[in-house]
């Protein structure tokens, strides 16, 4: 298990096993920020247990070489873990291959081994399914529950609410109102 240090708590999921298991390990906490695209905070974030269950593990290197169309059926079991469990397969497979090739099956080296906050952004991006907005939210996350501070990350933390700051069940509603508003706001700024 690659596990995250310190242990944050990070209350995501409504299910304390789930929470628990993004809290303390890296693999899970990007696999489930992978899986965190239009589906609800709480079904994204409860994927990496109900896949770890699944699978009986969490290996990255054993999840990437798992037959494509094995992996695809995992998702697929009902309850499904994704509202697209073809496409979800694929983008977590191809997170655990490069886990495991660029850090050895340990997704926290992706924070730990970083000089600096730049080249967090830098790693965070090459990710397998990290877009910009979770590679903000990745780094709120890594700074302000796991006190992890790179030199310059005062400059990488974003200006919009994030997971980072979610820390009990009432500030993920705030959260996700405040994320709700502030795409909202995206949409509107890009439409002028």
């Amino acid at each position: 298990m690659a596990t995250t240090s310190p242990a944050a708590r990070l209350p995501w999921t409504g299910d304390p096993e789930a929470d628990a298991l993004i809290s303390t390990d890296a693999n899970a906490l990007l696999i489930g920020f992978a899986l965190d695209q239009q589906v609800t905070v709480q079904k994204a974030f409860s994927g990496p247990l109900e896949l770890r269950r699944r699978l009986g593990h969490l290996d990255p290197a054993r999840i990437a070489t798992t037959d494509p169309g094995e992996l695809e059926r995992v998702f697929r079991e009902r309850p499904a873990l994704h509202r697209f469990p073809g496409a979800m397969a694929k983008r977590v497979q191809a997170l655990c291959a490069f886990i495991a090739e660029r850090y050895d099956g340990d997704g926290g080296r992706v924070w730990k081994d970083a000089g600096s906050a730049a080249e967090l952004r830098a790693r965070l991006t090459e990710l397998p399914g990290m877009g910009d907005m979770k590679v903000r939210s990745l780094i709120a996350t890594i700074v302000k529950r796991y006190d992890v501070r790179p030199p310059g990350y005062e400059a990488e933390l974003p200006g919009h609410p994030t997971l980072g700051d979610v820390d009990t069940p009432e500030a993920l509603a705030a959260y996700q109102a405040a994320k709700r508003a502030h795409k909202a706001a995206m949409r509107e700024a890009a439409g002028r």
